[in-house]
């Protein structure tokens, strides 16, 4: 069985962007407004999973600016900074 999540970017009514996180294995969905927030709840939801999640696959709404793609890439790039800092190992292996 592969553990693919899909996250989705998303514009809410009031402009601000969210993550609408969906576990395709069992169809649980989490929104998420925020970079931190997304990454507790891929945890939780891959703990499930022993941790082990073969793929998260990511898309946008087509009416998400690229102000907000910037926004969340810049969030992304600092949230892998802090893990390697801490674990002292590259996130992702070349």
């Amino acid at each position: 069985m592969s553990v693919i999540f899909e996250s989705v970017i998303k514009i809410d009514e009031m402009g601000e962007w969210f993550i609408e996180l969906t576990d395709t294995v069992d169809g649980r969905v989490e929104l998420c407004t925020s970079m931190e927030e997304f990454s507790e709840k891929v945890q939780e939801l891959g703990n499930d999973y022993g941790g082990n999640i073969d793929e998260v696959k990511w898309s946008k709404d087509d009416n998400v600016p690229a102000n907000v793609m910037n926004e969340i890439r810049e969030e992304m790039a600092k949230q892998q900074a802090d893990i390697e800092e801490q674990t002292g190992e590259p996130l992702i292996k070349k």
